[in-house]
């Protein structure tokens, strides 16, 4: 044996003494066959695609391993990624705070979506937050997947466009996020490869939507859409799961925020794509497109959009033009139609697509920017692909990668050595695969292939085959392309760091292109459906996102866009040049980030659990570099800090306050923490990727050892505290002891004067001792108290009222509000319209102006809910509470913010939970997944359902007890709370305070005059009445003059008998 571990048992690669690619191979699959399919390559994670659950992998117990814990203490796991990155932004562990950016690769199907989520769900558990935001941000990305993501033949989830997901921290709370989309495959939309599907979203709405809203829109089965070729099939073979993937997708959008409406316009929008599809054309005998029928699909399609019918009709089969003042109608061709309107269709996903991510980047803003604001980057992009038939889409997809891959090799290969030449250290240089080359083929202006087909799609004449010339003639003889051996094939071939991949140059030039037929854009422009009407008169930034704040921009710039010429679309932007531009900001963004890599690796093309193909695995790893990765992990330095930045973070550890960055004092620290294998350069301090843990280790120990010495100092002051107090109390017993006894001996001696001169003094006259009353005689002398301390005379001012101290609750936004928003910002939506959230006044008139509808319970006219109570504390609520039966509820309002609270009886204590309002005005538990239209749908909720950390159900409403009502303040002045019962003729009832004990019931106006108020309340009594229900029938209300014969509502029987019991028991008082 050559003392080497076990196989399979290599945590991390690096550390292994020997390593080539069968070595490598063979780790990873023993790893794989033990369900362990994360391993560290140093501090890059290496993910192998298991194709199934695995048992206990991600649960909570899982999560709760790997908080704030280093690296090395716990086995690989995607959780550990997300942990190092949350330690770096907060500083933990003698960290510099610095953003953060995980770049996840692989191929398309290696898992990349997935550890998406999971980095993002273990950074939510590692805030600890208690907010609604967590679970909103949790959401997000299984709504932009059913409308981004679509079963490929590499990939039964996989993402049909890029998104670099920010998370934004402060003081290790996550405040906001915002979502950047790139290059979504619109194509798609139109038409899918064999054995493809469309974007999940067209067959959750097959599936979930009710037989009333197919029906009335005309969606009959799935297999009749042109835009489903295999949508049958795909319902067929498991429809529960695509309802359940309905219902999840409509609660996500509720818990992000969309309102009802916006839902019902996008599923409105979809519909009419479908139907677009379907609508088919035909030419008449002068070569002019025409529709078959006009009252079929471009119908159906016209309503759900809010369009005119014949206007859609003469759009999408002739164009009008003016040539020399005439107006001029030119006819389509079929062909020509039918290309026009799936155009318009594409536009139409499109710009859905990016309104929700504009949506979604509106609804989770941080309230405002903070310097010490902090930032996590999870970029989520399509893998590399390679299939039988490759497209305009397919190439961006892989110059993508490349782009990724070349931020890679630049980052842990060529910025490192660089780096290490410069500064002057040993080292041996790693050659590595540059793809630099490639980049500049796609690239490069003006001889590159983007700037080329740039160039063929603005040139009148251009072809997708004279664009492929032109690649032959400029390209031949570049070791990256290879033409076509079939000179008209349209085909050609890139060598790319995956792999060779041959490109089919169909449609390239329109896909490029990217335009709408003339009038389609003013047409959806006017629609009556505000969202598409919205969606519609956005704007395409540079990077081909929907801006729909553009019209906040700089008047001359808004002037600008106002203006539809024909030279602005010739200024349009091609995709391509989005695409670029999408690139460079991407680039921009993580190279100002510390960059964390995860490689996700595919283990077989099928799609099944329990395969390793080796040579598939062995693929990926070469051309990702990932044996070249390791020996750069295990021999270089990945932490390079400057000197200053190195003695101020770690000059604590030889117990210094102060001391000057400079080299000698580096290797002093250095060697006092006893770590091995770093170098010293020029101006930087090399050291390994462990040496990190090593003296975060360290500054554990110190920082322990701190505590140690700062609990006995503590300790000592206050004994040595307490001893000082001691003694100054026995001081101060001994003055007082002393001045009493002065008091004492001088009373005595004072009394025996006076009676020694009463008894022997006869001169002395009686009327000189006032008949004998020593109470009256003048007060001795103040005695003189020399070198005792008294305090100053307070003026007895603990006799006068303490004013209230004025105390502030939560934030108030500033009122200043300069900031110009441009294309990439977002404005919270603002919480203090009311006032300073947490102050009574503010929430009682948030309540009063958008809550009031909410208390009344539906199955019972006009009365309030009998679990509602107003702005009531905890302790009050679990006072109520305390006596009642498991499962007894209440729903109170929040005292510290503008939403609720649910405190129910569990067993042995009291609960509570926040209940928040979401922007669309809907309800949710913070932290559950469940969203609610009303509150009353929350209580019937979980009357049935278990909360996720409590068995029971909510069975018992708690009512107001005793004759009180919390929620008075609450009420508008046109409601009050007393409800009396006629009085009997032998025995009326009195306005005295045995009437004040009445219950108070709540119901609307009565008629005849109000009813008698509760004598805590301000304003003139009010005479006795007796009220009685009159018999005609209601009628419309519009003043209160007009409440003459108005009846009472129904009474709730329940609350009416327990008001008649307590009045009857003020009676017999």
């Amino acid at each position: 044996m050559d003392g080497r571990p076990a196989l399979g048992k290599v945590n991390d690669l690096a550390t292994l003494a020997k390593l080539d690619d069968k070595v490598l191979l063979d780790e990873l699959r023993e790893r794989y066959r033990n369900n362990d399919i994360y391993t560290y390559v140093g501090d890059i994670l290496i993910a192998v695609n298991p194709f199934r659950e695995i048992p206990g992998l991600y649960e909570d117990a899982e999560s709760q391993r790997y908080f704030l814990e280093q690296k090395s203490s716990n086995p690989p796991h995607i959780f550990a990624i997300a942990d190092s990155t949350y330690q770096n932004i907060i500083g933990y562990g003698g960290r510099v705070p610095q953003n953060q950016c995980v770049l996840i690769s692989g191929e398309s199907g290696a898992g990349k979506t997935e550890s998406t989520k999971l980095i993002i769900k273990q950074l939510v558990e590692l805030c600890r937050g208690n907010t609604q935001l967590e679970q909103q941000i949790l959401q997000v990305n299984p709504l932009l997947e059913s409308f981004g993501n679509a079963q490929t033949l590499m990939n039964d989830n996989s993402s049909r466009f890029g998104k670099y997901i920010q998370l934004m921290f402060k003081e290790g709370h996550v405040m906001g996020a915002k979502i950047s989309e790139y290059l979504l495959e619109k194509s798609r939309v139109v038409s899918q490869g064999k054995n493809e599907e469309n974007f999940h979203i067209f067959y959750y709405m097959f599936a979930g939507l009710s037989k009333e809203y197919k029906a009335a829109h005309h969606l009959q089965s799935a297999d009749k859409f042109r835009y489903l070729t295999n949508g049958a099939s795909s319902l067929k073979r498991d429809p529960d799961l695509m309802k359940s993937r309905y219902e999840e997708l409509v609660n996500a959008m509720d818990m992000v925020g969309f309102t009802d409406e916006e839902q019902m316009s996008t599923f409105n929008m979809i519909a009419g794509v479908l139907h677009l599809g379907n609508v088919t054309f035909d030419m008449d005998d002068n070569d002019a497109a025409f529709i078959q029928n006009e009252n079929g699909a471009v119908k159906f399609a016209s309503q759900l959009l809010g369009i005119n019918t014949q206007e859609v009709v003469g759009t999408l089969t002739s164009m009008v033009t003016f040539t020399r003042g005439e107006q001029v109608k030119r006819n389509y061709t079929a062909e020509r139609a039918r290309d026009a309107c799936d155009a318009m269709a594409k536009a139409i996903y499109g710009r859905l697509f990016g309104w929700i991510v504009n949506k979604v980047n509106q609804l989770l803003a941080p309230p405002r920017i903070h310097a010490e604001q902090r930032e996590i980057g999870i970029l989520d992009i399509f893998g590399f692909e390679h299939f039988e038939k490759n497209s305009f889409e397919q190439a961006c997809i892989n110059l993508a990668n490349e782009q990724l891959q070349f931020f890679f090799n630049q980052h842990v290969f060529k910025l490192e050595q660089d780096e290490y030449t410069k500064e002057g250290i040993d080292w041996t240089e790693i050659k590595f695969v540059d793809n630099q080359p490639l980049l500049n083929l796609f690239l490069n202006k003006p001889i590159g292939i983007l700037s080329l087909l740039d160039e063929e799609t603005n040139f009148p004449k251009g072809t997708d085959q004279s664009f492929v010339d032109k690649l032959d003639i400029h390209f031949h003889g570049n070791g990256y392309y290879t033409k076509s051996q079939q000179s008209t094939s349209g085909k050609f071939t890139i060598h790319h760091y995956a792999g060779k991949v041959t490109y089919d140059s169909s449609s390239w030039l329109e896909k490029n292109r990217d335009t709408l037929p003339p009038g389609v854009m003013e047409m959806l422009q006017g629609s009556t459906d505000d969202l598409v009407k919205l969606m519609f008169r956005g704007q395409v930034t540079r990077t081909g996102s929907l801006s729909l704040q553009a019209r906040k921009s700089t008047s001359r710039r808004t002037r600008r866009s106002k203006k539809p010429s024909m030279d602005g679309r010739k200024r349009k932007l091609t995709v391509g040049g989005q695409f670029k531009n999408s690139l460079q900001i991407l680039m921009e963004r993580m190279m100002s980030s510390s960059p964390v890599f995860v490689r996700c690796l595919k283990p077989n093309h099928v799609k099944v659990p329990g395969k390793f193909d080796e040579t598939y695995i062995r693929d990926q790893l070469l051309y990702t570099g990932m044996l070249e990765t390791i020996k750069i992990r295990r021999e270089g330095f990945a932490v390079r800090p400057s000197f200053p930045e190195f003695v101020e973070k770690y000059k604590i550890i030889l117990c210094k306050a102060s001391l000057d960055g400079n080299k000698q004092n580096c290797v002093k620290i250095l060697k006092a923490s006893k770590i091995t294998g770093w170098q010293v350069g020029k101006t930087k301090v090399f050291m390994k990727y462990y040496h990190l843990e090593q003296l975060s280790e360290i500054f554990k120990v110190m920082g322990q050892s701190a505590v140690h010495l700062q609990k006995v100092v503590r300790g000592f002051l206050a004994r040595q505290h307490v001893k000082a107090q001691r003694l100054e109390a026995q001081k101060q017993s001994q003055r007082v002891y002393n001045l009493l006894s002065q008091i004492n001996n001088l009373a005595i001696e004072f009394s025996n004067h006076q009676h020694s001169a009463r008894v022997h003094d006869k001169s002395i006259p009686p009327a000189y001792f006032r008949n004998g009353q020593d109470d009256e005689l003048p007060p001795p002398p103040v005695p003189s108290f020399d070198g005792i301390a008294t305090p100053r005379s307070s003026g007895n001012k603990y006799m006068e009222p303490v004013g209230p101290t004025s105390r502030s609750f939560g934030t108030q936004a500033d009122s200043s509000d300069s900031d110009q928003f441009s294309d990439d910002e977002f404005k919270p939506i603002s919480s203090t319209q009311f006032g300073t959230p947490g102050t009574r006044q503010a929430t009682v008139k948030w309540f009063k102006e958008t809550q009031a509808q909410q208390v009344y319970d539906p199955a019972v006219s006009s009365f309030i809910a009998e679990w509602f109570h107003g702005v009531i504390s905890r302790r009050s609520s679990e006072v109520l509470l305390g006596s009642k039966p498991v499962g007894c509820f209440l729903i109170r309002v929040s005292e510290s913010r503008f939403g609720y609270t649910l405190s129910f009886r569990g067993e042995g204590r009291v609960r509570h939970y926040m209940i928040d309002q979401l922007p669309n005005k809907k309800f949710v538990i913070v932290g559950e997944k469940k969203v609610h239209r009303t509150l009353k749908d929350l209580v019937e909720y979980y009357s049935t359902n278990h909360l996720s950390n409590w068995d029971g159900f909510l069975n018992e409403a708690c009512g107001q007890e005793d004759g009180n009502c919390d929620y008075q303040e609450l009420m508008a002045d046109s409601y009050y709370f007393k409800l009396e019962k006629e009085a009997p003729p032998s025995r009326p009832i009195s306005s005295g305070p045995r009437r004040q004990q009445a219950s108070r019931v709540r119901t609307s106006r009565v008629p005849g005059g109000a009813p008698e108020r509760d004598p805590t309340i301000s304003g003139p009594p009010l005479p006795d009445r007796n009220y009685t229900i009159p018999n005609n029938p209601p009628t419309k209300v519009r003043s209160s003059a007009a409440m003459s014969g108005r009846p009472l509502p129904k009474r709730p029987d329940e609350a009416h008998q327990r008001l008649l019991k307590n009045q009857a028991s003020s009676l017999n008082l």
